[in-house]
């Protein structure tokens, strides 16, 4: 049986939270939600989101959600978000820990990125909160002017231990990449861990989550789960997580393929698609279940350099 945090799924592939669906379908989280609740795996809210909390709460029916938060300077209106999660029925807190700041993303500085005026960020009440303000972001990417105005730049391990004693729900925390830091977590009190880039969008030169999940798995010595995303692309990539370790890997911009393609029937065929592969490579791996994937399946090439 797979599960995720106690809570069965069908398959240990969920749906990772990205920002602002309704930019890729009208009907954006919404329409993803009711397609992850037809396949029977769990979706992550982003906070970031272009529907509600409770919108998609209703969108998802009795489906498994989890809700992602960024640590905001104001407190209250981070915990009233954990608080909406919490009587919304989500089932996890996963706080994104790599972005005290945003990256540098240059597209997003020449195009002055911001949500076309028809969409905002709907959990929060401000036009300035929900990024859809038509003044202040300049010449700048107009989500690089929202992050440094609103996201805590201290971010440090002493929020995790703040949130942690703030909510009932379990605490994930994304964004790690190192085994120290996953040591760190698991001494504040962590529920899990999930191995991330943030789409390899933050820091230039950051490893692939996949070569450091190993690393971060051995750390924690199954004292926590340990969750991947990052490159998934296909089911081998869901197979190789597996064998050095994860628990379940998480979807992004394919969820986000299938969405703006077909809205809930592209994410929907996109979750089988995966399933699918996943089933195949399994099956040419010799093995008849999850339990049998181990990281004898996975070897890394060796390359000698001629110059």
């Amino acid at each position: 049986m797979n599960t995720v945090l106690g809570q069965r799924i069908s398959m240990p592939v969920c749906v990772g939270a990205t920002a602002m669906q309704r930019m890729a379908h009208p009907d954006g989280e919404m329409a993803t939600a009711r397609a992850t609740r037809a396949a029977g795996t769990g979706m992550m809210l982003s906070s970031w989101a272009t529907s509600t909390i409770e919108e998609v709460r209703s969108s998802a029916g009795d489906g498994l959600l989890w809700m992602q938060l960024y640590i905001y300077k104001d407190r209250d209106l981070t915990l009233s978000l954990v608080r909406r999660a919490e009587e919304a029925g989500y089932k996890a807190i996963f706080v994104t820990v790599d972005t005290p700041y945003l990256g540098k993303r240059r597209d997003d500085v020449r195009n002055r990125f911001k949500l076309p005026p028809h969409l905002k960020m709907t959990n929060f009440g401000s036009a300035e909160l929900a990024f859809s303000s038509a003044e202040g972001y300049g010449e700048d990417s107009g989500l690089a002017v929202y992050v440094a105005q609103a996201i805590d730049p201290t971010l440090c391990w002493e929020h995790i231990a703040w949130l942690k004693k703030n909510t009932h729900l379990p605490v994930v925390v994304k964004g790690v990449l190192r085994a120290e830091d996953a040591l760190e977590a698991l001494i504040h009190g962590v529920d899990g861990i999930l191995v991330s880039n943030h789409g390899a969008r933050q820091l230039d030169g950051v490893p692939a989550t996949l070569d450091v999940l190993s690393g971060v798995v051995s750390a924690v010595a199954g004292r926590c789960e340990v969750y991947l995303d990052g490159g998934v692309r296909r089911g081998t990539d869901v197979l190789k997580a597996l064998a050095l370790g994860a628990t379940a890997v998480f979807l992004g911009r394919p969820v986000l393929w299938g969405l703006a393609c077909q809205g809930e029937q592209g994410v929907s065929d996109v979750l089988e698609l995966m399933r699918d592969e996943l089933h195949l490579a399994m099956a040419l791996a010799g093995c008849c279940s999850l339990a049998e994937v181990n990281r004898s399946l996975v070897r890394r090439p060796e390359f000698t350099s001629r110059i």
